[in-house]
């Protein structure tokens, strides 16, 4: 990681943008995309830089780096008469860490500081001491006194994420909410960034998708990569790490922070892909993991695998602590060698590059 690219993190890290709400994170990621030959965003919120060869456009195989740019957060449901906001998480939460955290909501005028209000445990008895906290028991305080005068400050459909910002921590370590994933949307356009001083033979677009939180039907990643016609895609996400006290490594894999990236193996992933990364990464020197997907990833290559005729998608991961959380925990050097691995296995790729499996 450059000098340069450190500010760009922590600014798409401290800005919110939970899904479907993305576009303060996008529209920093596509200014700092100045470099690319091409930069746009479509009706889906998705952001596009594209790098082309030496020679200039061409109408040969495309490769898409993808990396989600949404985070998990919160959304007004409802404001009570004294100026309540009631909420329903974004994404997939552990509702337990709700208690009594900070939230940005994102108003019609500017950002809304609020906290999360739960009736103190002193005024318990000891079943609803032991009841574990439901989004539907909590509300959202922002300290107006009516609902007027909520309302003129947000509005039911209001979205926003938990108050946390970047820290710096010991070993070259990065704590901060919405690391799930910023760092894909992050590596990326850094991998796209190397491209640009060392032209690829094939043009490499990077994306910053949309609503892979909430991705039902594929979010972001399958639009953008239907409209791309890509022929390569090489997803980038979190995953977990499992180097921490009472992880089931049996189940989950041995994953651990500073062990490079990780590279998945089945599922959505295809073979040949899967084999030019480790080639490369040992080529390079970049230390790695392998981790098993028996069925699926959870992941944007899900929806780009099977995007139009069929994509070969490729699954690389940084390994995270406390996914999901307002307060997830990285290596800056698993993320430094993902986006080096994500370049240097861009420039392998040639136009008569096969990649289907024989």
């Amino acid at each position: 990681m450059t000098s340069d690219s450190l500010p760009l993190l922590s600014q798409l890290l401290d800005a919110p943008g939970p899904s479907g709400f993305e576009r303060h994170p996008a529209r920093l990621w596509r200014e700092a995309a100045a470099f690319a030959d091409e930069v746009h965003a479509d009706v889906g919120g998705n952001s596009f830089a594209t790098v082309h060869p030496a020679t200039g456009p061409s109408d040969g195989p495309r490769v898409m780096f993808a990396g989600h740019i949404d985070e998990i957060g919160v959304m007004v449901i409802h404001v009570d008469e004294h100026g309540f906001c009631f909420f329903e998480p974004i994404g997939g939460w552990d509702t337990q860490v709700f208690v009594g955290q900070r939230v940005l909501l994102l108003g019609r005028d500017g950002p809304v500081h609020g906290v999360i209000g739960k009736q103190a445990i002193h005024m318990m008895d000891q079943k609803e001491r032991d009841k574990l906290s439901k989004p539907h028991d909590l509300w959202i305080d922002i300290g107006a006194s009516t609902r007027d005068e909520a309302l003129a400050r947000i509005r039911v459909g209001d979205a926003g994420v938990l108050g946390s910002t970047v820290t710096r921590l010991p070993n070259d370590r990065i704590v901060s909410r919405s690391l799930d994933n910023r760092i894909g949307a992050y590596v990326v356009l850094e991998a796209l960034r190397q491209l640009a001083a060392h032209r690829p033979a094939l043009s490499v677009t990077a994306v910053a998708t949309t609503q892979e939180e909430i991705a039902y039907s594929g979010g972001g990643a399958r639009t953008s990569a239907t409209t791309l016609t890509a022929h390569a895609a090489f997803v980038v996400d979190v995953t977990h790490a499992t180097d921490f006290p009472g992880a089931e490594k049996k189940r989950h894999g041995e994953v651990a922070l500073g062990g490079g990236p990780v590279l998945s193996r089945g599922s959505a992933v295809n073979p040949v892909l899967f084999d030019l990364l480790v080639e490369t990464a040992n080529a390079e020197g970049i230390p790695y993991t392998v981790q098993g997907a028996a069925r699926y990833t959870g992941t944007d290559a899900d929806a780009i695998f099977t995007a139009h005729h069929g994509v070969a998608t490729a699954l690389v991961s940084v390994p995270l602590r406390y996914m999901h959380s307002p307060n997830e925990l990285a290596a800056l050097s698993d993320i430094a060698h993902a986006a080096t691995l994500l370049a240097a296995t861009a420039r392998r790729l040639e136009t008569t590059t096969d990649l289907v499996p024989r």
